[in-house]
């Protein structure tokens, strides 16, 4: 029930503003700003320091090459050094690179427009994966993104148009599971309104009680 719950909310804070996957998702192209400019080497593999530990995720190109060529370019964008990881589902996924902190509040980040979906490309949303978090429009996805913590068959194509697949942790996965155990609870978030942009604080459940943050995301 607790995954369902959280594939419902992948929708609906979606489309609210900018989480993506059960309770955010990427906001509508409409509302976010200037395109991720794309990072120039062509990548297999990128490092995600966090404040829990370092894991590395394998890109694949050859299946997701539109959604690498996004995600290398934020990356190359320095979009997500000092990001969190804002919703966490023990037992589903856990969702980042949309919010970063202001002092004391989250903040949702301005990020490009929405890309193609490529959830059609076969690949599965397995433990370990990651894919894009987007809102209820298929090709809504941006800059957030999630990491499988378990085998989410219910987020593959052809359901909601599928989630797109475009790596895997193939180092660290333990700190993954480290993070997926965080205790969780609800706060204020502060995302941009889907159509004016203007910023609005909203409560949101699922969200690591201390952060979890992104301190930098490297091209290995």
């Amino acid at each position: 029930m607790k995954r369902r719950s959280a594939l419902l909310t992948l929708f609906l804070f979606p489309l609210l503003a900018c989480c993506q996957d059960k309770k955010d998702s990427a906001a509508p192209a409409a509302t976010q700003a200037p395109e991720a400019t794309v990072a120039p080497a062509k990548a297999g593999k990128v490092r995600f320091k966090t404040s829990q530990g370092e894991f590395v995720v394998e890109l694949n190109a050859d299946k997701a090459p539109l959604t690498v060529e996004n995600f290398l370019g934020y990356v190359g964008k320095k979009h997500y050094d000092g990001t969190v990881f804002h919703r966490v589902i023990d037992g589903f996924m856990i969702q980042g690179g949309g919010f970063a902190l202001d002092g004391t509040k989250l903040v949702e980040k301005v990020s490009g427009k929405g890309i193609v979906n490529e959830g059609k490309n076969g690949l599965k949303n397995v433990r370990g994966t990651i894919a894009m978090a987007r809102t209820a429009d298929p090709n809504s996805a941006t800059a957030q993104f999630f990491i499988n913590v378990a085998d989410n068959a219910m987020l593959d194509f052809p359901s909601n148009g599928g989630y797109a697949v475009f790596g895997k942790v193939i180092s660290g996965m333990e700190v993954v599971d480290k993070i997926k155990a965080v205790a969780t609870g609800q706060k204020q978030l502060t995302m941009r309104h889907p159509a004016s942009g203007e910023q609005m604080a909203m409560a949101s459940g699922d969200v690591p009680v201390e952060n979890v943050v992104i301190q930098a995301v490297t091209v290995e």
